[in-house]
């Protein structure tokens, strides 16, 4: 609105002989008049709002904080929005809502009337991009119309919301223990790891590693000759962010690398970590770039309580801020130029926001196909923001969540509103920094289990490689693997006695067959008689599953379970039910009905309804 004031006219003159009747004369001698109450001194105002304001728009959705963050879905979704829209008085009016790609022309539609100045409408996405979308009315008199705020979408590639994350460390691919894996040794390995149903490939950086103040076997401060140092600390004579180290081989062994992963039905998620070793080419060219001690010297990285001695820190808003933060823009878009549409971005959090939120929308506007995820293990309310700046997803806390009862509230916060509409979970299992306790502690159970929950729980999870193998040797008292690759070459035997890769295998291809198990916002918990058994729904169109997870690693557990009938769409009982995972069948009745899950040998039932 306007804040010009409207100018008070000026009160037109008194004649004389007007005053001479108006005033009162000195002999009648009156009571002088009160004065004027300051309120009633009307003096300037704003200018009348025009009557197409006299619409009302009030409870959106979708939205995120009102409109100030955008929502998110992903091509081939149904878009439904809704508002409380009326108008004052009796006149009749008619109400509709608009779409468009963003800076395209509206599409107008109608919309439906759910009762009580409720209405409704939708449309089914089948792009990718950014777009937007506002609300109107129009009084059917006067043909006024007035429209709402312009509510911001997002719309992702269907990888965004499912899919499963194989993250293969490229230098321990082959098999000489004293050097680096080449790309054709991991290129060897891709049939194995597609052949386990994973649809993204994700690598950590690729780049050169700096030699000033290298580290060296299991984090040691002095990296010893011949040892390769940590890949986060990107950058030496061979160059930076844009280059890929010559251990492992050529630009264009890589290429060859990203269309043998899509020739095996993979994508490649590569990830981008903004630090620069000492020996980075920025250090040299654009010094200023970086923070600066008391002395002058650059400013080491760290993520507290963790300190990197061989990586610099950035400054994000130091003297050349748009010079880097556009050179920052360059690199993803060079490795989009290579074929790369997935970035894992390397602690999000120690970033500025306004950074993130600027960065990807510069990307998205020039490839609306990209996607994000944030490797943010930080507090809540911080992870959550970097999902409304636009991450298109985010790793969360499902390792240090165990019991059901843990588990099936978390879930419960993650699908709920408002975190639906703008943060998509990815559940990981394990990280190379992550070696979560209950595998140190319990062994081949623990991984059958925690696979379950993560395959069936969330339609996005990941897996860093080492844990199909059972692999939890760990730093002793820490959460972390001893021997780690992070800081080594290593070797892998990929078939040695234990390993999962039947059971992940299994959980996959019923992922891939199930699409109730590819939606996110669809689980439906359900009660058992055991607090260790977490039981939940999944359905969507015909595909009717209920799972049954045993979250004790140490137990058999057996309860009951009493089948939600309207969540299942079960009409009349007895009825069949098929275990997905071992095929076979049963015949339920109404009421509770038997379970009993051993964690050594098959943890989890996916019992298929009909």
């Amino acid at each position: 609105m306007s804040k010009t004031p409207v100018k008070a006219s000026k009160p037109a003159a008194k004649s004389k002989a007007a005053a001479s009747v108006a005033e009162p004369t000195k002999a009648k001698s009156a009571k002088a008049a009160a004065p004027e109450h300051p309120l009633l001194a009307v003096g300037p105002t704003e200018p009348i709002p025009p009557e197409t304001s006299c619409f009302s728009f009030e409870g959106v959705t979708p939205s995120v904080d009102g409109g100030l963050f955008p929502v998110k879905r992903e091509v081939g979704d149904l878009l439904e929005v809704a508002a409380d829209i009326w108008l004052f008085g009796h006149e009749k009016f008619t109400t509709w809502w608009e779409f468009r790609k963003e800076g395209g022309a509206w599409q107008r539609y109608a919309m439906e009337s759910l009762g009580n100045d409720r209405w409704t409408g939708g449309i089914k996405l089948t792009e990718v991009g950014l777009f937007e979308f506002r609300f109107g009315g129009t009084a059917e008199k006067t043909g006024l119309e007035s429209v709402s705020h312009i509510y911001d979408l997002i719309v992702d590639p269907v990888v965004a919301r499912f899919g499963a994350w194989y993250e293969m460390w490229p230098r321990s691919q082959g098999t000489n223990p004293d050097g680096p894996a080449s790309w054709d040794d991991c290129i060897r390995r891709l049939p194995e790891i597609a052949a386990m149903g994973f649809q993204v490939l994700y690598v950590p950086p690729v780049h050169p590693v700096g030699k000033t103040n290298r580290k060296g076997k299991n984090n040691s401060v002095r990296a010893q000759p011949g040892e390769p140092g940590c890949p986060y600390a990107i950058g030496n004579e061979h160059g930076g962010h844009d280059a890929i180290d010559p251990e492992l081989g050529t630009m264009e062994d890589f290429e060859r690398f990203i269309a043998a992963c899509e020739e095996h039905g993979m994508q490649v998620a590569l990830d981008v970590a903004l630090n620069a070793s000492p020996d980075h080419p920025y250090a040299k060219s654009h010094p200023e770039w970086f923070y600066r001690e008391a002395d002058g010297t650059i400013k080491y990285a760290e993520n507290p309580p963790k300190k990197y001695e061989d990586i610099y820190a950035f400054h994000y808003y130091g003297p050349d801020a748009e010079g880097m933060w556009r050179e920052f823009l360059r690199i993803h878009l060079f490795w989009i130029s290579k074929g790369i549409r997935i970035f894992r971005e390397d602690n999000p959090h120690t970033k500025p926001f306004g950074f993130w939120q600027w960065l990807m929308r510069e990307v998205k506007k020039r490839c609306p196909d990209a996607v994000f995820l944030s490797e943010s293990f930080t507090r809540p309310k911080p992870m959550k923001m970097l999902a409304k700046m636009g991450f298109q997803q985010s790793y969360t806390y499902f390792v240090w969540r165990e019991s059901a009862k843990e588990m099936r509230a978390y879930v419960e916060e993650l699908t709920g509103l408002p975190e639906r509409e703008f943060m998509r979970p990815n559940f990981f299992t394990n990280t190379p920094d992550i070696n979560p306790h209950h595998c140190q502690d319990h062994g081949r159970p623990a991984f059958l289990v925690r696979t379950a929950l993560a395959a069936l729980l969330s339609p996005a999870w990941g897996m860093y490689n080492g844990w199909e193998l059972c692999e939890a040797t760990p730093v002793p008292g820490r959460e972390e693997y001893l021997d780690s690759e992070k800081y080594q070459y290593k070797v892998w035997d990929w078939n040695r006695p234990g390993h999962i890769k039947d059971w992940i295998r299994t959980l996959n291809e019923i992922r891939n067959s199930h699409p109730a198990l590819q939606e996110w916002h669809n689980i439906r918990f359900v009660e058992t008689t055991n607090p260790n058994l977490l039981a939940f729904t999944k359905v969507a169109g015909d595909d009717r599953l209920l799972v049954v997870v045993n979250c004790d690693y140490t137990s058999t557990q057996e309860g009951t379970i009493d089948a939600p009938w309207d969540d299942l769409k079960i009409g009349w009982a007895p009825y069949p039910v098929t275990d997905l995972v071992t095929k076979e069948r049963w015949t339920w009745n109404a009421g509770p009905n038997y379970v009993r899950l051993d964690p050594g040998i098959c943890p989890a039932h996916v019992l298929k309804i009909g």
